[in-house]
């Protein structure tokens, strides 16, 4: 668990954030926000916060839901971004 809050910390203080890949993959399977919040038993609320990066953390059992359903692997959905550059692109 230490490496893991490690690299954590890491992407953090480097202006890293990790961000969750929904709406690529929903295409992908030709299905909807509402059918995975039916489909993993996610609040639509838990998933709008993922989809827009604003959660603050995600747990294992929610990951393993979103992958399962849209069947694909952990590192499929989450991507790691550069807030700094994400920050420059919205201005």
């Amino acid at each position: 668990m230490y490496a893991v809050d490690s690299m954590l910390h890491a992407c953090y203080t480097e202006g890293m954030t990790i961000l969750i890949q929904l709406d690529l993959h929903l295409e992908r399977v030709d299905k909807t926000f509402y059918w995975l919040a039916k489909e993993t038993g996610i609040s639509h609320n838990t998933l709008h916060r993922l989809k827009t990066g604003r959660a603050q953390g995600i747990t294992f059992g929610t990951l393993a839901s979103i992958c399962a359903a849209l069947n694909v692997s952990p590192g499929d959905v989450l991507i790691l971004s550069d807030a700094k550059k994400r920050r420059a692109a919205k201005k």
